[in-house]
């Protein structure tokens, strides 16, 4: 991979979205659940990071993880699905094939109020992890099939944990993926020498960091920090530059009464803000980006 430090470098593309808005608003609801690795269902480790650091030892199976995983099925997912339909807000789903298999119920319920689902690979890891093409090839493939029975939908888009293997993008290009996730460098999609648009996602602007010791504590702290960077990125847009915001969620994480607060208020402010800005699916801003900035 080579890296380009320089991207756009300053001369933004000449980039309108729908209703003549600047800034374009993805929300992302990830759904892992069941497709974390757990010893319980075969896997060789079990997942660490919950809503503490496991401490069962290594090939152990760890119960306790898994209903903290359970949970954002179980209970979170409906609590948030019922916050989306009342704002009216569209999302794109990062979902694992294997949670779409175990939870098909929950991708079927939030597939029609019409949001949008993306691959997330087999497994919750890495791509990075894999050691041949054709390994990795298998797991989006049935990744793929698990996703249209759950949704009646084949994903255009895709976004792994971690980072892609070197094969990743060409592979995604071969089964007509429109889009790719897996970059954090910039705030407008942009395309990449596989084909494919790099609609880039954010780890900031993520609940993620609830469960990292110098990220979001209370709820409050996450809405402060995305109203801050709405408060910027509109003023740019007023400005002509064209810009995107991601914002990244899990069931299990913001699912939690005490943590429900932050999707809610946000929910809320992108609401009242609808007027300033473009809420879309992520299928729906590489579409747009393809025909007005063609490769």
């Amino acid at each position: 991979m080579t890296r380009d430090l320089i991207g756009y470098g300053g001369a933004w593309p000449n980039l309108t979205w729908p209703g003549g808005h600047k800034l374009a608003v993805s929300v992302v609801v990830n759904v892992e659940e069941g497709a974390e690795q757990q010893v319980l269902d075969g896997d060789p480790v079990s997942e660490r990071m919950g809503e503490v650091l496991s401490v069962v030892p290594e090939g152990k199976p760890d119960p306790g993880q898994a209903q903290i995983f359970a949970y954002g099925t179980r209970a979170g997912a409906w609590r948030m699905a019922n916050a989306l339909r009342r704002h009216r807000v569209p999302a794109t789903l990062f979902a694992c094939g294997r949670a779409a298999e175990r939870a098909g119920p929950v991708l079927r319920m939030l597939a029609r109020d019409g949001h949008e689902t993306a691959c997330h690979g087999w497994l919750w890891r890495p791509h990075a992890d894999y050691d041949s093409p054709e390994a990795e090839a298998v797991d989006l493939d049935r990744a793929d099939v698990a996703i249209a029975a759950a949704t009646g939908d084949v994903p255009r888009g895709f976004f792994c944990r971690g980072a892609e293997s070197p094969w990743t993008r060409s592979l995604l290009a071969e089964r007509g993926y429109l889009y790719t996730s897996n970059g954090f460098d910039d705030d407008l999609p942009y395309r990449d020498g596989s084909g494919l648009i790099v609609v880039p996602y954010a780890l900031d602007a993520n609940d993620m960091k609830f469960f990292h010791p110098n990220g979001f504590v209370r709820a409050s702290d996450m809405v402060d920090y995305v109203t801050d960077a709405l408060d910027v990125l509109e003023a740019e847009a007023a400005r002509g530059m064209p810009r995107l915001l991601n914002i990244g969620f899990h069931l299990r994480i913001v699912g939690r009464p005490g943590r429900f607060k932050a999707f809610e208020q946000i929910l809320a402010e992108l609401d009242r803000r609808r007027d300033r800005l473009w809420l879309a699916r992520r299928v729906e801003i590489a579409e747009v980006f393809d025909r007005a900035c063609p490769a």
